[in-house]
């Protein structure tokens, strides 16, 4: 390879880059609103759920159950009402999202040391919502039942059985944000090399320019090199940008190695580039690249790859077809490094696969890539 031809190449391309001022956005304050944007919408944490209330005891009691739960963070009391009948009124036009129903008596059993019911009523049409919803139900009851029976009969832990004590690892708050924003990186990464790579060498072929190069001394090696390198550089980029969103406008820190983040980032950058090369040998034009890229590969990769839904609750034959995905290693080993702060002693069965996938599409689509310019 002649080095002056590659530097020649390299100066081409990031002069082509840096001329098209709509491009630059695209490229470089795209990927942060992305991530702003889909940091604070792709969550699934709930708070603030409407609530209304049907207290029919009127007792200290029953008024001490609810500021349980308006104290908690997570309910806001927006109606109380005495009639039973028109709690459905509340949940069917979505003006509440949870009921809380106290019946009569509710007090005065407590006092006689009895038994005491109240009915929880939630809107299940959004299945994930309404689990949380009931889980934190559950805790402000069972936490204002240990409450009683401490009153009542002392320390319940001194009568004996099993207390358990749990304790969340990694993201002791348990924020959806915190693992969705590592994915979201994945993703804008995989988005704007594979889409700009694909388009970069479509929009050679349309205005004819790609032609010109074939006809200079320039070798096929030295050309593709001249395309990918460029894109590769971008790519860090974006990651470094997009890095420092997630940690000083999200508050998520590294907690492993940054130096392994971007020596597995360049194994994952060889698939997504690879992919951009092999889209721009089918397409003819632009748009048809941005299409086939989307479409053929980037959704299937995105919902097969854990992404959206977790790869352990897909039908068997979907999981074994998640092994073919790259986006899946590179997942565990941002999600890993960012969250966990794991280093390549347990990464490393991840980024062989991605290495090997990576090394393998690059291969195939260089192959193909160079029989178009023959």
């Amino acid at each position: 390879m002649n080095r002056q031809r590659i530097i020649a190449l390299l100066k081409k391309e990031f002069g082509q880059l840096f001329k098209d001022k709509k491009m630059l956005p695209i490229v470089f304050v795209a990927p942060v609103l992305q991530l702003t944007f889909l940091g604070f919408a792709a969550s699934l944490d709930v708070k603030d759920i409407a609530m209304v209330v049907c207290d029919l005891d009127k007792s200290a009691q029953s008024r001490e159950l609810i500021r349980k739960f308006t104290n908690s963070g997570y309910f806001t009391l927006e109606y109380s009402t005495e009639d039973y009948g028109t709690i459905h009124h509340y949940l069917d036009n979505q003006k509440a999202s949870v009921a809380i129903v106290v019946p009569p008596k509710f007090g005065d059993k407590i006092l006689r040391r009895e038994s005491a019911k109240i009915q929880i009523l939630l809107d299940g049409s959004e299945g994930n919502t309404a689990a949380i919803t009931m889980s934190y139900a559950s805790q402000i009851v069972t936490g204002y039942s240990t409450e009683i029976l401490t009153e009542l009969i002392g320390n319940p832990r001194t009568l004996g059985g099993i207390n358990a004590e749990t304790r969340a690892w990694y993201n002791p708050a348990l924020k959806h944000r915190n693992f969705m924003v590592p994915g979201v990186l994945v993703l804008i990464l995989l988005l704007t090399t594979t889409n700009l790579t694909a388009m970069a060498i479509v929009k050679e072929k349309e205005i004819g320019t790609l032609e010109q190069l074939m006809v200079t001394p320039i070798t096929s090696s030295e050309l593709i090199l001249g395309k990918l390198v460029p894109f590769t550089i971008i790519g860090l980029i974006d990651v470094c940008l997009v890095l420092s969103v997630m940690v000083f406008g999200f508050g998520i820190p590294i907690k492993g190695s940054v130096l392994l983040l971007f020596l597995l980032t360049g194994f994952f950058l060889l698939t997504s580039l690879g992919l951009g090369l092999f889209v721009s040998t089918v397409s003819r034009t632009q748009q048809q690249a941005m299409m086939t890229a989307m479409f053929a590969m980037l959704m299937p990769m995105m919902y097969l790859s854990g992404f959206v839904f977790p790869v352990e609750n897909m039908p068997p034959l979907l999981q074994l077809v998640s092994h073919a995905i790259p986006m899946r290693y590179y997942l565990v080993i941002a999600r890993s490094i960012i969250l966990k702060g794991v280093g390549i002693e347990t990464l490393w069965l991840e980024a062989a696969a991605l290495l090997v996938m990576g090394v393998a599409i690059l291969a195939a689509s260089v192959l193909r890539f160079r029989k178009k310019l023959d």
